[in-house]
This record gives structure tokens, C-alpha cells and sequence, in this order.
């Protein structure tokens, strides 16, 4: 699935996907186009690339990171460039 298809490891930018208004019958037909990144071009579907971002809620809502528990909103949240090794083919 390409949740943020334009996403690159080494840009140093975060890629954020958010998806608000869109009623449950459109959001499952939508469904599909995560598979190729064509829902980035749908109403309701915002993507966009910053640095740093700050995610906060009406009321304090548990964050994950990776499937792991790692605090409670508000959060900010940023890219450390170079912090982490990968190897590529």
C-alpha cells in the first residue's frame, strides 16, 4: 500500500496523510486507490510534507508509533536527519 506515495527516506521530511469528512460508504470505495497512491487525489484526503508537526486533540488521545504506544496528544513530532543507517540494494 502506498499510504504516502510520495515519501522519500532520505528528504528529511515528514509525509502526512489525513483523512477528514468523508462519509464510510466513499471512504471504502476510496479503499483501493491506497494500493497505487490515487487517493492522495480525493476530496477529503489532504497529504502534505513538513519538517515538524504538532498533532493536537480535543481530548488527549493515545499516539503510536509502529504499532507501539508512545505518548498521549498533544505531540510534536519531527524528522532527526541522518539519525538512522539503512541499507539498500
Amino acid at each position: 500500500m502506498k499510504i504516502a506515495p510520495r515519501a522519500k527516506m532520505d528528504d528529511g521530511q515528514l509525509d502526512v496523510c489525513v483523512i477528514a469528512g468523508i462519509d464510510p460508504f466513499k471512504l471504502a470505495c476510496t479503499f483501493p486507490t491506497v494500493y497505487f497512491g490515487g487517493h492522495i487525489e480525493v476530496r477529503g484526503v489532504q497529504y502534505f510534507q513538513a519538517y515538524r508537526i504538532r498533532v493536537e486533540t480535543e481530548s488527549p488521545q493515545d499516539v503510536y508509533a509502529d504499532g507501539e504506544y508512545v505518548s498521549r496528544t498533544p505531540v510534536e513530532i519531527g524528522v532527526q536527519p541522518a539519525a538512522l543507517k539503512v541499507l539498500m540494494p
